[in-house]
C-alpha cells in the first residue's frame, strides 16, 4: 500500500511540473536569439570604435573581424602574459597595451560584449583549447 502510494504521488508530481528545461519554444529560441545578437552587435560596436583606449587605436585596425583573436584556443598559454591565459586575459593585455586603455573587470557587459563579437565572427570553428 505504501509502495503504490509513493508511486502514485511521483506520478502526480511529474504529471504537475512545467515543461523541461531543454523543451523550448519558437519564441523562446527567437527571444534567445535576439537577445544574444544584441550582445553580439555591443562587441562589435565596442570593437570598431576607439572607446576602449586613450589613443585613438580600434580592436579592428589589427584584427577586422576578429581576425587573428582564436578564441577556440582558449586557455591556452599566452606569450605576452607568460602563462595560460583566458581570452578576456588578452583583450585587457591589447586594451592595456597597444591601446593604452583601462583593464575592462571579467564580469562587465563590455567583457561579455566583446567574447561574445569575437566567438561569433569565429563561431563553426572547432574547439582547440591549448593550440597555438
Amino acid at each position: 500500500m505504501k509502495l503504490t502510494a509513493l508511486i502514485l504521488g511521483l506520478l502526480l508530481c511529474g504529471a504537475a511540473l512545467p515543461a523541461l528545461a531543454d523543451e523550448f519554444t519558437e519564441a523562446d529560441l527567437k527571444r534567445w536569439e535576439g537577445e544574444y545578437q544584441s550582445v553580439v552587435e555591443t562587441g562589435r560596436n565596442l570593437w570598431v570604435s576607439a572607446d576602449l583606449g586613450s589613443n585613438g587605436v580600434a580592436c579592428a585596425q589589427c584584427h577586422p573581424n576578429a581576425a587573428n583573436t582564436h578564441p577556440e584556443t582558449y586557455p591556452k598559454f599566452q606569450k605576452q602574459i607568460g602563462k595560460v591565459a583566458e581570452l578576456r586575459h588578452m583583450i585587457n593585455w591589447c586594451i592595456r597595451n597597444p591601446l593604452e586603455g583601462v583593464d575592462l573587470g571579467f564580469d562587465t557587459p563590455e567583457m561579455l560584449a566583446l567574447e561574445a563579437y569575437i566567438a561569433w565572427e569565429r563561431r563553426n570553428v572547432p574547439l582547440a583549447p591549448g593550440k597555438h
